[in-house]
């Protein structure tokens, strides 16, 4: 459920994260497998304590569903047996759930190519390693081989920093708050430019600091520097993977 929350402007994360907290705190089988299958879109508003349909709440629904579905189908309806089974190692985890749960396939083709992000499924792997502090089943042995998160926040702070520059027309329909389309090559070419300019401030912050920097600590960083800034401008795209 965490993504698209710009088309209602007084949603955040923060509403999803405190709420699903909140619900497990009230219930400990609100989340179980076999529930997940059986939420509607009012009961979704209900458990996160909202007031009016969520922004893509069809597909929220839709995706509460599978993941239900696919836990008591191949997971013994335990997500911590999904964790298990990837031997302790980030990337592995990220195949799997892109493997056994669709939701999650962040992927699109641009000129010919096809182009992998997972936003999504990699947050499973870095929220997990963050709330766990890197122990127990946030024990990754290869946490380093997980990029930024490509959103619609990061690329607009990278912009802000000087590190990504737009193209006048694509300013221009960002700062009009025109959508863009998902798939398009204005989308992809955001978030993917996104990853790669991370990747060398990690580069340069290793040759020039001597430090070593993990991409999921730049993104929390970036994120975090750019929901604190209200007048941020970034891309408007409906889609169910950021």
């Amino acid at each position: 459920m965490n993504f698209c929350f710009w088309p209602d402007k007084d949603l955040s994360y923060d509403h999803l994260a405190s709420g699903l907290k909140a619900a497990l705190q009230n219930e400990k089988s609100a989340f179980d497998a076999d529930r997940l299958q059986k939420y509607t879109g009012l009961q979704l508003r209900e458990l996160l304590k909202w007031p009016r349909p969520l922004p893509l709440e069809e597909e929220r629904v839709r995706l509460l569903h599978e993941v239900g579905f696919e836990l008591e189908r191949s997971f013994d309806g335990k997500a911590s047996n999904l964790v298990k089974s990837c031997g302790k190692s980030a990337l592995n985890l990220v195949c799997l759930v892109t493997r056994h749960f669709p939701g999650f396939r962040d992927h699109s083709l641009y000129k010919g190519h096809q182009i992998f992000l997972y936003k999504r499924a990699q947050i499973f792997v870095a929220d997990l390693w963050g709330a766990f502090k890197g122990q127990s089943y946030g024990e990754f042995d290869d946490i380093g081989s997980i990029t930024i998160m490509a959103d619609y926040i990061v690329p607009a702070v990278l912009r802000q920093l000087g590190a990504l520059k737009y193209s006048s027309t694509l300013a221009s329909i960002i700062e009009a708050n025109s959508e863009i389309c998902p798939g398009s090559e204005e989308e992809v070419e955001l978030r993917a430019c996104s990853v790669h300019a991370v990747e060398k401030m990690r580069e340069l912050i290793s040759s020039k600091l001597g430090k070593q920097v993990l991409s999921v600590e730049l993104d929390l960083w970036l994120w975090a520097s750019g929901i604190q800034c209200s007048s941020l401008q970034h891309h408007r795209t409906l889609s169910i993977y950021y």
